[in-house]
This record gives C-alpha cells, sequence and structure tokens, in this order.
C-alpha cells in the first residue's frame, strides 16, 4: 500500500546531555558520518558545500544557520538534483534533552518503505544518544 505524501511522523530521543551540546554536536556536518548511517561513511568539505558519499552516490548536505534555537533542520541533494528537507530539534529538557526528527513521507513511498525509513533515522537518533552519553 502506498501512503500520502504530507505525512508525517515525529522521532525523538532523550539525551543524558545539555541540549547545547547535543545540538553543537548534530548540526557540525562533519560529525554526520558518526551517526547518520544513511548519509555514508564519510563528508568532505568541497568547493564551498559538505559532500557525502551515500549509497545513493555523492550527496551535498546543508545545515540550517547556527541559532540559539536548536533548530538542526538540513537539507540533502542527491546527484539528481532531488532535494530533500530534515526538519530536527534539539528541545532542553532539565539536564538533557530530546532530539527530534521529523520523518516525512515522499510522493508515492510504500508503507513498508516509510516504516525501513523511520527505523533507518530511530537508529541514528539511538546512534546519537549512544555517542554522546558516553562521552
Amino acid at each position: 500500500m502506498t501512503g500520502m505524501a504530507g505525512e508525517s511522523r515525529h522521532l525523538g530521543v532523550w539525551i543524558g546531555r545539555p541540549a547545547a551540546e547535543v545540538y553543537d554536536y548534530v548540526s557540525q556536518p562533519a560529525n554526520l558520518p558518526e551517526w547518520a548511517a544513511g548519509l555514508g561513511s564519510s563528508i568532505e568539505w568541497i568547493d564551498g558545500q559538505w559532500v557525502a558519499q551515500s549509497p545513493l552516490g555523492p550527496v551535498v548536505v546543508a545545515m540550517a544557520e547556527p541559532n540559539p534555537y536548536g533548530v538542526a533542520d538540513h537539507w540533502v541533494t542527491l546527484a539528481t538534483g532531488e532535494r530533500f528537507y530534515n526538519p530536527m530539534r534539539v528541545i532542553a529538557d532539565g539536564d538533557g534533552c530530546e532530539l527530534v526528527f521529523t520523518l516525512r513521507r515522499q510522493p508515492g513511498m510504500s508503507d513498508a518503505d516509510f516504516e525501513r525509513d523511520a527505523a533507518a533515522v530511530s537508529a541514528d537518533l539511538a546512534a546519537v544518544r549512544r555517542l554522546l552519553q558516553t562521552r
């Protein structure tokens, strides 16, 4: 079955580290290979942009401008020119924070593919938690 484009799912994880520290980590493209498996295992600054070697070939990653609000949105542009917006927030919660990623269903995406993407994003968020809580 294919779901409706425009459907979103908010996936989050609580991290026992200060929000500012988590934001500083997730908003740095150079850290992506450590926790965002879907974007590949390497990223480089090439000709004024961050380029990751992904399973789909090279992709350009652009992060939101640094801000005091915990907004770590990012855009991923495939070699085909197709661009995906990925909303992500770090929300303070006492001595820790919640890291929330909004997964958006793409047009024509099957339920199984949407669930697979949700599982991949959840694994990425768990990786951030694991990496930052063991530092």
